[in-house]
Formats: structure tokens, C-alpha cells, sequence
């Protein structure tokens, strides 16, 4: 994420021909909420082979490093740690596959989409944090996978709508979000 391009930029007194507009005038806000379905999908879909390679490197890395006489795997709160984010990983993955399978069946994935893009943030972050909890002092060189993990996946609860965006997209579509109902 490092080598990102993101930034500002600004347009003043730019004009656009007509022959280079994409869709209807004054509908760029509508064409690109659509898209960020796609987006939001995106996102969720990237993470999940990063989680389970960390998670997948810290299994390895702990079945190698000892203490005590016994390799760090051994001790039971890291490898029951390491069966609850690998069940977390997959209960993402099956939100995701329903959610891309609807989408490209041509249903309204808004609040999948929201759902996925909203958890496969937390859980990175989950994962990474608690993989580099494992790899100790090694946890912060800056070729580690978890240490790149804790770094890199921390942008998928901002870009393509914050993590409260997310909740308030769902919160309006379960019909209880404060303001203006539904039907």
C-alpha cells in the first residue's frame, strides 16, 4: 500500500467535451456510488488469501521457534488463537462468495457488500495484530508478513467508505437508522 498513488487533485476551470463525458451530466455521484459495490467487494475478496498466509506463516513460524523446551505452537492460547482466525478467515469467505454470486447474478449487493467490506477490515487488522503478538521482537523487522500485514491491510477500513460509512449503510438498510424510513 506503500506505493499507492493516492492523492488530491484538483480541476479549475477545466472543460470536459461532450464526446469525453461518461454517462449523463450531473450523475457522477450516482455512477460512482454503483461502482463502489464492486469496490467494496474488491477489498473484501484481497484480504482473505493475505489472512490466511499469515496466518499460515505464523503457524510455521511458531512450530519452529522454541521456548521452554517446546516450539511456541504448543502452548494452547496460540494454537486455539490461530483455529479461531482461521474460523473467522472462512466465515468472511462465505459472506464474500454470497455476496460476489449475488452480485453477479445482478441482485442489489449494498448491504453484502457493506457487510464484507466491513469485516474483512476489522478481521486484517485482527489477524495481523494477533499474528504479530506470536513473532515477537521478529514481528517488527520490516520484511515480517504480519508486520507487512499490520501495516498494509490497515487502509481497507478507510478507502471505498470508512468503517462508518459501512455501518451506516447497513444501519439505513435494516431500517434503523435514525431519520427518514424505508419502505
Amino acid at each position: 500500500m506503500r506505493a499507492s498513488d493516492t492523492c488530491p487533485v484538483y480541476f479549475e476551470n477545466v472543460r470536459v467535451p461532450q464526446r469525453h463525458r461518461i454517462g449523463e451530466e450531473g450523475m457522477g455521484f450516482m455512477m460512482q456510488m454503483l461502482q463502489f459495490q464492486e469496490e467494496r467487494l474488491c477489498g473484501a475478496v484481497g484480504t482473505l488469501r493475505g489472512m490466511d498466509a499469515v496466518i499460515d506463516q505464523t503457524i510455521a513460524y511458531c512450530k519452529e521457534r522454541t521456548t521452554f523446551g517446546q516450539p511456541l505452537i504448543n502452548n494452547q492460547v496460540i494454537h486455539f488463537r490461530m483455529a479461531e482466525l482461521r474460523t473467522e478467515v472462512e466465515l468472511l469467505r462465505s459472506l464474500v462468495y454470497r455476496a460476489v454470486e449475488d452480485y453477479v447474478g445482478g441482485k442489489d449487493v449494498t448491504m453484502l457488500a457493506s457487510m464484507a467490506k466491513l469485516k474483512a477490515g476489522r478481521l486484517a487488522r485482527e489477524v495481523s495484530d494477533a499474528c504479530l503478538q506470536y513473532w515477537g521482537g521478529m514481528g517488527f523487522t520490516w520484511d515480517n508478513p504480519a508486520s507487512q500485514a499490520y501495516r498494509d491491510t490497515r487502509l481497507l477500513s478507510i478507502g471505498g467508505g470508512a468503517d462508518e460509512i459501512m455501518l451506516g449503510i447497513i444501519c439505513k438498510l435494516m431500517n434503523i437508522l435514525p431519520g427518514k424510513k424505508r419502505d
